[in-house]
């Protein structure tokens, strides 16, 4: 075997691995989190999310967020979804990837840019237009029973005694990613909607048919199932 290959080889390789960690790591985490009010008390539930800025050597390229919509279980059969899109006369995915941002700026009253996000601290709102797209389902098994939820009509969809509290965004550190897997290397992306919504990877396009159950505008223009999950 030649052994002076083994130097320029591992130099090259140490190279590649810390240029794909530039160009694929967070530019940060947030923590998405629901509550809600029921009879039974507050319920609530949160997702990490993780935002990428587009860092390629082919030009300009798309901010992109990755995780899941946040599911709330309600009880009594009950349950309330925030998705990962917003509504823009009709529905858009790319106001997710600024969620924190903006509410982080409206909280602070000044203008917060997005390579300051890492150094947020606190727990912010997230209000009016920045809440993302609910829905309900009376059988999260079926897609077709998706309902929408606007924020101030909640209890008239979810029914008497349930309704939105409030919505709020936290920036969470990105942790030594890609090995974020808990603990002190840092929190990872949540996962979960699929075992929540068993249809999700179904075929036929089942995220379409419920955005369309629920009346939401532009369901065929967009990619349907990024609505409720992005890698």
């Amino acid at each position: 075997m030649n052994f002076k290959w083994i130097g320029p080889i591992a130099l090259l390789a140490a190279i590649y691995l810390g240029d794909q960690i530039r160009i694929n790591r967070p530019a940060h985490k947030y923590r998405l989190t629901v509550e809600v009010e029921t009879p039974q008390g507050r319920k609530s539930a949160h997702g990490i999310v993780a935002v990428h800025p587009f860092r390629g050597y082919s030009g300009i390229g798309p901010t992109r967020t990755v995780g899941d919509a946040v599911f709330v279980d309600l009880g009594h059969g009950r349950n309330l979804v925030a998705l990962l899109a917003h509504i823009d006369r009709t529905l858009e995915l790319d106001g997710i990837n600024y969620v924190a941002l903006r509410a982080y700026t409206a909280a602070s009253g000044k203008r917060v840019t997005f390579n300051e996000m890492n150094r947020q601290t606190g727990t912010v709102p997230v209000t009016g237009a920045l809440i993302p797209v609910l829905l309900t389902f009376a059988d999260p098994a079926n897609p077709a029973t998706a309902r929408n939820v606007p924020p101030d009509e909640s209890e008239a969809v979810l029914g008497k005694g349930y309704r939105l509290h409030a919505i709020s965004a936290e920036v969470v550190p990105n942790g030594f990613w890609p090995l974020d897997v808990g603990g002190v290397l840092g929190e990872p992306v949540t996962r979960g909607i699929q075992a929540r919504l068993p249809w999700l990877n179904g075929a036929d396009n089942p995220a379409a048919t419920a955005l369309r159950a629920a009346g939401l505008p532009g369901a065929e223009a967009i990619d349907a199932k990024a609505t409720f999950t992005r890698k």
